[in-house]
């Protein structure tokens, strides 16, 4: 069998919005909780899976947890969603990034027993042979939730409703256990790459995870980040003093780098690659996003502590 999809596959994605909208005359909306986690899709290939970022990397490695569940999904299945650790009751963007940046395969195994990871799926791009984007939202849910029923976790579907008012409901109420916010879609929408959904998040400000640093390394001008949904480092706006002196305790108790470990590049707010060195991926930040840019700008808001 030739699985009708094979990895690097672009993914669709949601623009902000800001405020819960109502189904246009006619039409109806489906209504799914944002968890904070990395995008990922699972191919289901004929000797094995592979699982892809957002970016289009191939991640496979860092989950070997998801990988021999997914063994068990029948061949050619393409599975699109979110990859959460659930600590304490609530979903750990931080433990996510740790997860995927193990950088060998006995340290992803090592994490894997420490912080499993669980899948939450909210698409089925395809099926055995048949490519399944061209179908409305609504088939494709459908056969999704045909799909997975038989299987426990960590593969589960993501909750979904049409009713607006159980949407309210989500949005205000799942907060504690760390949902990000609500992502909306047409119910006869196909799936197809570019902005076509829309996301409605809590805050103007959000988590995301330190994995490197720009100028000295423990007086910082920037930061490399890795936002929620994500795996692909962004430059953040040149930091506050006060963010800076607040960095250099925190930065001075991470491990020191290999000394053979070479620096990475991100784009910065303007679309500039800006050489950054790694950092180990253990500090939390808030940030604020200006959306409004070409290139939104991720401004630091202060370093997360201990919950």
């Amino acid at each position: 069998m030739t699985p009708p999809l094979l990895p690097p596959v672009e993914v669709a994605l949601a623009r902000l919005v800001p405020t819960l909208p109502d189904p246009p005359p006619g039409r109806r909306l489906a209504y799914e909780p944002k968890f904070d986690g990395h995008r990922l899709l699972i191919f289901r290939l004929d000797d094995s899976v592979q699982m892809q970022a957002r970016s289009g990397r191939i991640v496979t490695r860092a989950f070997p947890d998801l990988e021999a569940a997914a063994q068990a999904l029948p061949v050619g299945t393409v599975l699109d969603g979110e990859v959460v650790v659930w600590t304490g009751g609530r979903t750990d963007f931080a433990a996510v990034q740790k997860r995927a940046a193990a950088a060998s395969a006995a340290r992803a195994a090592r994490l894997a027993r420490e912080l499993p990871a669980s899948y939450a799926a909210f698409d089925l791009l395809a099926i055995d042979e048949e490519d399944l984007r061209p179908l409305p939202y609504e088939l494709r849910r459908a056969r999704l939730m045909e799909l997975l029923e038989p299987y426990p976790p960590p593969l589960q579907a993501v909750p979904m409703t049409t009713d607006r008012e159980t949407a309210a409901t989500w949005y205000e109420a799942l907060t504690d256990i760390g949902v990000e916010g609500l992502v909306i879609k047409a119910v006869d929408q196909p799936y197809r790459p570019g902005r076509h959904w829309r996301k409605l998040r809590h805050s103007e400000t959000r988590e995301a995870v330190v994995v490197g640093v720009v100028g000295p390394r423990l007086r910082p001008r920037a930061l490399a980040l890795v936002l929620p949904g994500d795996d692909t480092p962004v430059i953040s706006s040149p930091l506050s003093p006060a963010v800076r002196a607040q960095l250099a305790e925190a930065l001075r108790a991470l491990p020191e780098p290999e000394p053979s470990e070479p620096e990475h590049v991100a784009t910065d707010t303007v679309g500039a690659l800006i050489p950054y060195r790694p950092v180990a991926p253990e500090l939390t930040v808030e940030v604020r996003q200006d959306s409004t840019a070409r290139h939104a700008a991720t401004t630091v808001i202060r370093l997360r502590g201990p919950d």
